[in-house]
């Protein structure tokens, strides 16, 4: 497995979905385990068919994705000849649910009642004042926002330069007046004394850098103080964040482009996914709805002629 994952990560892809590798990959080798399987070429069709049964009670996505993962590691191994019959075709297909729900998303109005509730007295207040203004002013990602770094901060031309976790590619956001004034608050006041080169640690010792999980439950957190509602079961995460800055953007008639830009997406296709989200411009859209044929209306038992 270590190979494997080491394989992909040189093929570019982000810690982030080596980590996904490694979460899969590990159930398919603790089944493997399980049925005393000690060798990869005691991997036999049945096995991979039993297996396949076992992840129906997983959501459709995360089948998906297990089995997905399980074909490209099985046609792996045979391709570099560690197993010697192409067993990867066994692996059954498994449906994707694509974007089944709008993205969840608050008004103006929520966010800012969000931002209120922040203490910003303590040193976590501080912190994770100055967390929440980058999600939900800039768009940046948790994973990015944790991470950020000394060096990434342009004071003398207020600008943000990253390198994003999920796309590895660079982006350039400004440094708003706002954000700034509460991350300079939080490391004069907040921030714990340590040479690491990561802005956000953790308020108690060890003082060790975040990860993506702690701005997760920082939204959280604040979003139930502020009592603001969660009905239609929105999401309430840092994305939630995201999708409220695209929408507030569409709202103001940003062009895509743009939009794509500061919430870091490789291409406007990303971007397109907001669309939906966008009402006011899809109102415009509406076609009046022509009169029906009277004919097209008959009685049980009648035949058009």
């Amino acid at each position: 497995m270590k190979d494997y994952v080491s394989y992909k990560k040189k093929l570019g892809v982000s810690e982030q979905t080596a980590d996904e590798y490694r979460y899969h990959l590990g159930t398919f080798l603790l089944y493997l385990n399980d049925r005393s399987i000690v060798k990869v070429e005691m991997i036999s069709p049945e096995i991979i068919i039993d297996y396949a049964n076992l992840t129906v009670f997983a959501s459709q996505n995360v089948q998906y994705t297990n089995l997905c993962i399980i074909k490209r590691f099985l046609k792996y191994l045979y391709d570099n000849g560690k197993l010697n019959k192409e067993v990867s075709h066994i692996v059954p297909k498994s449906k994707r649910v694509r974007q089944p729900k709008l993205p969840s998303t608050y008004s103006r109005e929520e966010v800012l009642t969000m931002l209120t509730t922040v203490d910003r007295s303590s040193p976590k207040g501080k912190r994770d004042y100055a967390m929440l203004l980058l999600t939900a002013r800039l768009g940046i990602r948790a994973s990015d926002v944790s991470k950020l770094k000394f060096c990434e901060i342009d004071w003398e031309h207020n600008r943000i330069s990253i390198i994003q976790e999920k796309t590895k590619t660079p982006i350039e956001l400004p440094l708003l007046p706002e954000v700034g004034e509460a991350i300079i608050d939080y490391i004069k006041y907040g921030r714990p004394i340590s040479e690491l080169p990561y802005i956000f640690l953790h308020v108690n010792s060890p003082y060790d850098r975040l990860n993506r999980s702690t701005l997760h439950s920082i939204v959280c957190q604040y979003m139930r103080l502020s009592g603001i509602s969660f009905e239609m079961e929105r999401h309430h995460g840092p994305h939630a964040l995201r999708h409220s800055l695209a929408a507030l953007l569409l709202e103001k008639e940003t062009p895509l482009p743009v939009i794509s830009e500061v919430l870091g997406h490789r291409n406007t296709e990303s971007t397109r996914y907001y669309l939906r989200i966008d009402i006011n411009s899809m109102k415009q859209c509406m076609l009046d709805v022509p009169s029906v044929n009277p004919h097209f209306y008959r009685k049980d038992g009648e035949i058009d002629v």
